[in-house]
């Protein structure tokens, strides 16, 4: 799911997270994008940017939500932005299924605009530090 905006993302990203929607969160990737995720776990293209996210919803983010904060764009040429957005992330499954509480995260991606729209090219979604 290609991007009309990149101010489309934070919204589209947290909704499809709630939806536990491995796929349509791969699909806002370029076929050949970079993830690094929360957990550490790094992904090259869509099928395997899918995979890992179908992994942590499946797994300690089963319950998890996000709920955007702050939101730092910045062009770089016409067709690329780097974009740093800040979640809270809260349900959390520690394996012994007790809630981990919450933790801010940041997601700091590049997008860049294709002939479909506009799509992470690379990303990596962090803790942010306390």
């Amino acid at each position: 799911m290609a991007l009309a905006s990149p101010e489309d993302l934070p919204r589209a990203f947290a909704l499809t997270w709630g939806a536990r929607d491995a796929l349509g969160l791969a699909d806002m990737f370029a076929p050949d994008a970079e993830f690094l995720s929360l957990t550490g776990g790094s992904a090259e293209g869509r099928d395997e940017i899918a995979e890992l996210f179908a992994g942590e919803l499946a797994g300690a983010f089963a319950r998890a939500r996000l709920v955007t904060g702050k939101t730092r764009l910045r062009p770089i040429v016409p067709e690329v932005v780097v974009m740093s957005q800040r979640f809270v992330l809260s349900g959390i499954v520690r394996a012994d299924g007790t809630d981990a509480g919450r933790i801010g995260a940041i997601l700091c991606a590049t997008l860049a605009h294709t002939a479909e729209g506009w799509l992470i090219v690379a990303a990596q979604f962090v803790v942010e530090a306390s």
